[in-house]
């Protein structure tokens, strides 16, 4: 027979047993330690439309994380209005990470380039991995006299207005550094806008443009095969796919640090446990040997950051961004 103070002792360890596991359980639901995720079909959605670095960066990622976590995760592509649309997609989805965004520079761009936008571009999204980096560099034909940008900037100045430069769109980091380029040297550079590097370059090696300002992952065949040559590319530190090119600060043309990206992105109300198991497996997939293969294909430069280390660079490359697009004289629409 089970003596009365066992039946009390047994109840009392029973609801104590209850009670701590009904907290770990609340804690895990309010962030306090990583779920178990996922449990059914993750999406992956891409602000712009099919083709190009996102896209491609998108569909890489979703091979290697259906692969580690035994789910679908689908590419969906939401594109318009320089990515907002997409954006807005993320947003209106439930903060449980099974709606993630992977974008460009455009995602921090925006706030100095439109007057209102539907939502805080650092506020509201929480930063999980930098994949990528791509490079601006100026290219141009080979048979144009200059060799160095201190050549090239006293060429323009000594032709005023006899110049114009290609971007790959109106508002894109090209067109920005262009313009803020143009004036820093004091040179009046007009500017002729494109739907993209492709027809930019197109027209630049059929001579109908004189300059461009391409991302050199497009540009590089081109440079290789001797059709272009590039004086100088954007970033802190030269581009290891061009090593003896300058970068624009060692030619005396510091500002231009920040480089073109692709980052992914969860709504920031998904809880930091949560990000962080995320994130682990988003530079997993990054640095998987396939990967690298395939960004390397595209010239693109792999990164696989902590979300820390991805926030601080979306905090300076945002700010820095915002003085360049002042300086372009660039007016927000």
């Amino acid at each position: 027979m089970v003596h009365p103070a066992d039946i009390v002792a047994r109840r009392r360890a029973f609801l104590t047993a209850a009670v701590a596991c009904a907290a770990s359980g609340l804690a895990r639901a309010q962030g306090g330690g990583a779920p178990e995720f996922p449990k059914r079909p993750v999406r992956l959605v891409v602000p712009f439309a099919p083709g190009g670095a996102t896209d491609l960066s998108a569909r890489l990622l979703s091979v290697r994380l259906s692969e580690f976590w035994g789910q679908p995760v689908t590419v969906e592509n939401r594109p318009g209005a320089s990515g907002m649309i997409g954006a807005q997609e993320v947003l209106r989805a439930p903060a449980d990470g099974y709606t993630i965004m992977v974008s460009i520079t455009t995602h921090i761009q925006n706030p100095s380039l439109f007057q209102k936008l539907p939502y805080d571009a650092l506020r509201d999204f929480a930063p999980v991995s930098q994949t990528a980096l791509s490079y601006l560099g100026l290219v141009v034909r080979p048979e144009h006299p200059a060799n160095t940008i201190g050549e090239f900037v006293a060429h323009v100045k000594a032709n005023p207005g006899a110049y114009t430069f290609g971007s790959f769109g109106t508002a894109s980091s090209s067109h920005i550094v262009g313009e803020s380029f143009g004036r820093a040297i004091g040179a009046q550079v007009n500017h002729v806008a494109y739907k993209g590097s492709a027809p930019m370059l197109a027209d630049l090696l059929g001579g109908q443009i004189p300059i461009g300002w391409a991302d050199v992952s497009t540009a590089i065949p081109h440079i290789n095969a001797g059709k272009l040559k590039v004086l100088a590319v954007s970033g802190p530190k030269r581009t290891p796919l061009l090593p003896k090119v300058p970068t624009l600060a060692e030619s005396g043309y510091p500002g231009y640090e920040p480089l073109g990206w692709v980052g992914v992105f969860v709504h920031s109300a998904t809880p930091r446990p949560l990000v962080d198991a995320i994130a682990r497996d988003v530079i997993r997939a990054t640095n998987h040997p396939e990967t690298l293969a395939r960004l390397a294909e595209q010239t693109l430069v792999p990164v696989a950051s902590t979300p820390d280390a991805f926030a601080k660079t979306l905090r300076e490359d945002a700010a820095t961004w915002a003085k360049m697009i002042r300086a372009a004289g660039i007016q927000p629409q």
